[in-house]
């Protein structure tokens, strides 16, 4: 019995709220307490079991304390048990030395001291244990010791027959004896250094390491085990199995080492074959798991970008009849925006996705308030819940909830989390927002709530932490480990009630983790909600006028004009050229539009504009190139034209690219008419950059 297990303590007497007092004053202990309520169960119970101490009540009908102590005595396996007796009513030494004559360590009056009591029981489990611990190292040495008497009279008889190679080496490392087939497997021989032989015949590759290895392991005393290769006396070579042990004397001493050798060539290359139809199944398995989820994902893309996709072709198709009214051509056109601000937001999700697998998405830090981000959000999503009646609530803990991060991407996770909150909760749900400081690792929201989380790190110092907690369909269980992970959704067959890519909770992990935090989930299972919880870094340096200053720059709102601003707009998609031109000219500007770069060059040669608006993928001379060259002219020649890019490669390093190609802003398609108008504005010196804050994307 191994010496923390648990000891059994039997408790006995025949009114069971005593047993109940008893059982409360030692389950401290942390031993396994059986009850008996008579003289008859208890010798049943030690027909089954052993124990390390008696506590044995001596008035009980029937069989007494006494006769059933004698009853114990009279066994062989309980004769030593120790046996404490209690009782209430009699002090009379009489009974107490019947009590020791019966073979009692103790005899205690009631009502019992729970300290003395635990005491005295403690010290008899401890016995028992180091008792049990004795007798099983006993056991153990002397089967032992049989083992290795056995070992040592059937050795001679069957080395020389062995099937494998078997040396003895002395304390010097000296061979002092080699079986048949240990000269026939190595070459060596008695009367001849291990290392020495050994030094001529394994493989180069190996020959330092194992050498290194023997030495140090027989020097003291130690088992030494490996594979290696060797050069047999024919030239060739094999794999071999070296197995040595110390030899050592009764005063544990060291004699020497005993050692044996296998041919394990073809095992070796066995192992070899397995081992890569192993690698090539696994890789084929996770190929094929892949492509499932890939080919999966691609569904649903295809899905997701022509739901939206045939709203506007078929309302664009009804308005282009002009045979709509008023209310249902406003209807179209609203259904139109909000079904292509439904593709444009999946392709950024796409393209998030692409930027976190290369490590390639950025961050542009400052301080921002989370009380002020999480108000404007909510009432953005707010629409979404009134439309299924869903209670949408906010808990915020006093203090100054200030983190350093990117407002967008922080503004991305909390939307992500809330708009999902709400598409997954059914109508007449309740969605909540909660927000507090944790400063020793748990928040009091988090601990009122109970929430034990799935996945989860915890940061070491004071941090934010948000909780958006709905009353949804819950999750899985057995999905709660993939949740976070790319191209998985819990249902991606073509029945699935929701909609979306699946991709949101892998960014907004991704996102998290850039701004050093954590993100977990936990749900109880189906249709029993679930909870999301964000951890962020504290920002101590915040003072209320940063954060006010951030959200001045959160707020602005106002859109200046262009009135009488010469641009020049170069796009070679038609639609697209028509787009922008309508709305800088409705803005006050004067446009002119082309759809190439060398009509662009060539009317810069013939006017002066205030700003240029380029494409950049074009064919034949993109807008790269055409910065480039305009960037090299002469300053009355247009050569220091304030430029903006507008393009649909929207990564970082496109918009990088733009900035040294001489842009000086770069703008992703699709486009937003304030942001455009706003931009062109900034690089006419309409507006101050101060004024609107962060212009690029």
């Amino acid at each position: 019995m191994p010496p923390t297990s648990k000891v059994n303590i039997l408790l006995v007497d025949d009114h069971p709220e005593n047993l109940v007092a008893l059982e409360a004053i030692l389950d401290g202990l942390g031993q396994n307490l059986v009850k008996a309520n008579s003289g008859e169960e208890t010798l049943r119970r030690l027909l089954l079991q052993d124990f390390a101490v008696i506590l044995l009540d001596v008035q009980m009908p029937g069989m007494d304390g006494f006769e059933t102590a004698s009853l114990i005595r009279q066994r062989e396996r309980s004769r030593n048990t120790p046996i404490i007796f209690l009782t209430a009513f009699s002090n009379n030494d009489n009974f107490v030395f019947k009590g020791y004559a019966l073979g009692a360590v103790d005899y205690l009056l009631k009502p019992l001291d729970p300290v003395i009591l635990s005491s005295k029981v403690s010290v008899f489990v401890d016995l028992f244990k180091k008792t049990t611990e004795v007798q099983r190292q006993a056991a153990e040495l002397a089967a032992i010791n049989a083992e290795l008497r056995q070992s040592e009279e059937r050795f001679r008889s069957l080395s020389a027959s062995a099937p494998l190679g078997i040396f003895l080496i002395d304390t010097a490392g000296q061979c002092t004896y080699t079986n048949p087939n240990c000269q026939t497997i190595c070459g060596l021989k008695s009367d001849e250094s291990l290392q020495a032989s050994w030094a001529r015949c394994i493989h180069a590759e190996d020959r330092d390491r194992i050498l290194g290895n023997l030495t140090a392991k027989t020097r003291f005393g130690q088992s030494y085990a490996d594979e290696f290769r060797i050069y047999t006396p024919d030239g060739g070579m094999r794999w071999i199995d070296v197995q040595i042990s110390p030899m050592l004397s009764d005063q544990r001493q060291l004699l020497g080492h005993v050692g044996t050798v296998e041919d394990v060539t073809e095992r070796k290359l066995a192992e070899s074959v397995r081992e890569q139809m192993i690698r090539e199944q696994t890789a084929r398995a996770e190929a094929e798991a892949a492509n499932q989820m890939k080919d999966e994902f691609l569904a649903i893309v295809s899905h997701e970008l022509r739901t939206p996709l045939n709203s506007i072709l078929g309302w664009s198709q009804q308005l282009l009849t002009r045979k709509l009214d008023s209310s249902n051509t406003t209807r179209a056109l609203e259904t139109i925006h909000r079904n292509a601000q439904s593709q444009a937001q999946l392709i950024e999700d796409i393209l998030d996705v692409s930027r976190i697998v290369q490590g390639k998405l950025k961050l542009t830090i400052q301080p921002v308030n989370l009380v002020e981000l999480i108000k404007t959000i909510l009432e953005t999503v707010r629409p979404q819940a009134d439309t299924k009646a869903i209670q949408l609530e906010t808990f915020v803990d006093e203090g100054l909830y200030t983190v350093s991060g990117d407002i967008e991407r922080l503004r991305q996770i909390i939307w992500n989390l809330v708009s999902n909150a709400i598409k997954f909760t059914p109508e007449s749900g309740r969605v909540e927002v909660r927000l507090s400081i944790v400063e020793n690792g748990e928040s009091s929201i988090a601990s009122r709530q109970e929430i034990l989380p799935s996945t989860y790190f915890k940061l070491s110092v004071p941090h934010i932490q948000l909780q958006v907690i709905d009353t949804g369909i819950g999750i899985p269980a057995n999905f709660i480990p993939y949740l976070f992970d790319r191209f998985r959704q819990a249902d991606s067959s073509s029945t699935r009630s929701y909609g979306g890519l699946g991709l949101g909770l892998t960014i907004a992990r991704h996102l998290v983790e850039l701004h050093n935090g954590s993100i977990y989930a936990h749900s109880e299972g189906q249709d029993k909600g679930a909870t999301f919880t964000v951890n962020l870094p504290l920002f101590r340096g915040a003072s209320s006028e940063e954060a006010r200053a951030t959200k001045d720059k959160e707020n602005f709102a106002h859109e200046p004009t262009l009135n009488g601003m010469q641009i020049l707009l170069v796009e070679d998609n038609k639609d697209s050229r028509d787009f922008i031109k309508i709305v800088l000219e409705e803005s006050g500007a004067f446009v002119t539009d082309v759809a190439s770069a060398k009509e662009a060059i060539n009317c810069l040669e013939k006017s002066s504009f205030h700003v240029l608006v380029s494409d950049i993928g074009m064919p034949e001379i993109n807008g790269y190139e055409l910065m480039r060259y305009v960037r090299c002219l002469e300053e009355q020649q247009g050569g220091k034209i304030p430029a903006i890019a507008l393009t649909a490669y929207a990564r970082q390093e496109d918009r990088m690219e733009a900035l040294d190609a001489g842009f000086q802003i770069h703008i992703s398609k699709p486009i937003e008419s304030s942001e455009l108008i706003t931009s062109v504005a900034q690089l006419a010196g309409l507006v101050k950059v101060t004024e609107i804050g962060m212009m690029t994307n």
